[in-house]
C-alpha cells in the first residue's frame, strides 16, 4: 500500500512524471491507505473526521495533484451545492454587509453563493430563469416577489427564504427585522423631546421595507395626535436625502423639527444638505434619524441616530433556515423576527418616550 502506483503516470523527457489521466479519489485513497468514502469526508466541510486523517489525505492529495470534482459530486448527491441570493442593487451601504455575512456562512457549510442583482425590486422576472438554469439548491431573496413568482419556486420544489421581506397573503419562510416596532420607537422618542413638525423621506415605491417603515411612522404620529407631517419619496441614495429635505422645507414653508429617513444613506445626505445648504445646526435646529446602522453612520462627522439591525444573527438564521428547507423538503414555513437596537448618536434630540405614549 505504501508503494507508489504508476498506473496513472508516464515518464517524459528529462525524467519528469506527468499524469496520463485525471487523478481520482480512488487514487488518493490507495496511496493514503484509507477508504474512498474517507477521502470524500475529508473534503466535505463539517464532516466528522480526525485531524490526523484529514492531514494525511490532504498531503497525499497535494502530492498527486488531486482536486475534488464538484460537478461529479453534484451528480451523485443531486445537489449543485450552490445557493442563490437575490438583491436589489440600489445604492445601499447596508447590503454589502449582508452579502458578506451570508457568503461566510455558506462557505463554512461547503456551499457557494451565486449573486443575482436587480436594478429595482420589481425587476425579478429578469433573473428567475437563471435560478432554474443554474439549478441552485435554494434561494435567499432580499427583494420582493409576487405570489405568482413564489408559486414558481413551489412548482420547482426550490426552497426559498425571504431576507427582511415577507408576504402578508400567505405563509413563507422569512427572516425579518421588526420594522414597525423600530419606526414606532423612533417617533415616540422624537415626540418626547418636543418635536411637532415631522418630515419623512421614504424609500422607492416598490420597496416593502421602506413602505413599512414609512407607514409605521405615520401611524404612530397619528396615534400621538401630531398632524404636522409631510412625506416625500426617496431612492435610498445619498442625493435623495438632500433632495427630500429641500422638498420638505418647501412643503412646510420652513423646515421641519425632525426628519425620519427610511435608510441611513438618505439620512447622511439629509444631514449634509441641512448643514451646507440650509445652514441648519444638527441636532439643535433639526433632528435627523435613519435605519440600518451602516458603518458611515458612526463617523464623527455624522454620529447618526439610527436603528441597527442584527445583521449577523439574521444572516445566520437565513442560511440555517434555507439549509433546513433543503434537507427537509415540505417542512412548514416559519418566520423569525429580530429586534433592532437603537443607536443614540448626536444627530437627534430624543426624549425618554414615557410621557408621549398613548
Amino acid at each position: 500500500m505504501g508503494r507508489r502506483s504508476k498506473s496513472h503516470e508516464t515518464v517524459a523527457a528529462g525524467g519528469t512524471r506527468r499524469p496520463t489521466r485525471a487523478i481520482t479519489s480512488y487514487d488518493v485513497a490507495r496511496r493514503a491507505g484509507v477508504s474512498q468514502s474517507a477521502v470524500s469526508r475529508c473534503f466535505k466541510p463539517g464532516a466528522s473526521v480526525s485531524r490526523q486523517m484529514r492531514e494525511r489525505v490532504a498531503r497525499v492529495a497535494r502530492e498527486l495533484g488531486y482536486t475534488p470534482n464538484a460537478i461529479a459530486r453534484s451528480l451523485i448527491t443531486r445537489r449543485s451545492h450552490l445557493a442563490g441570493v437575490l438583491i436589489s442593487n440600489l445604492t445601499n451601504l447596508y447590503y454589502p454587509e449582508v452579502l458578506s455575512e451570508l457568503s461566510q456562512r455558506f462557505v463554512h457549510r461547503g456551499i457557494r453563493l451565486l449573486l443575482f442583482t436587480l436594478p429595482r425590486e420589481s425587476d425579478v422576472d429578469q433573473v428567475l430563469d437563471q435560478f432554474w438554469s443554474y439549478r441552485v439548491d435554494g434561494v435567499i431573496s432580499a427583494a420582493r416577489l409576487s405570489l405568482q413568482q413564489v408559486a414558481m419556486f413551489d412548482q420547482r420544489q426550490m426552497p426559498l427564504v425571504f431576507f427582511n421581506r415577507y408576504l402578508k397573503e400567505r405563509p413563507v419562510n422569512a427572516v425579518c427585522c421588526d420594522q414597525a416596532g423600530g419606526a414606532e420607537m423612533l417617533v415616540t422618542r422624537l415626540a418626547a423631546a418636543g418635536h411637532r413638525r415631522f418630515g419623512i423621506i421614504g424609500g422607492p415605491p416598490d420597496s416593502v421595507v421602506g413602505r413599512e417603515r414609512t407607514e409605521s411612522a405615520q401611524a404612530r404620529l397619528a396615534q400621538l395626535g401630531i398632524t404636522a407631517v409631510k412625506t416625500v419619496g426617496g431612492n435610498y441614495d445619498y442625493e435623495s436625502g438632500g433632495r427630500g429635505l429641500l422638498e420638505l422645507s418647501k412643503a412646510f414653508k420652513g423646515h421641519p423639527d425632525a426628519v425620519i429617513c427610511a435608510n441611513d444613506v438618505m439620512a447622511l445626505g439629509c444631514i449634509d444638505f441641512a448643514r451646507t445648504d440650509l445652514r441648519l445646526a444638527v441636532p439643535e435646529r433639526l433632528s435627523v434619524v435613519g435605519f440600518d446602522g451602516v458603518a458611515p453612520a458612526g463617523w464623527r462627522s455624522y454620529q447618526l441616530t439610527t436603528l441597527r439591525q442584527p445583521v449577523q444573527r439574521m444572516a445566520e438564521a437565513a442560511v440555517s433556515m434555507l439549509l433546513d428547507c433543503i434537507e427537509e423538503p415540505g417542512r412548514p414555513p416559519e418566520r423569525r423576527v429580530f429586534t433592532a437596537s437603537l443607536v443614540e448618536g448626536g444627530s437627534a434630540r430624543l426624549g425618554d418616550g414615557q410621557s408621549s405614549g398613548r
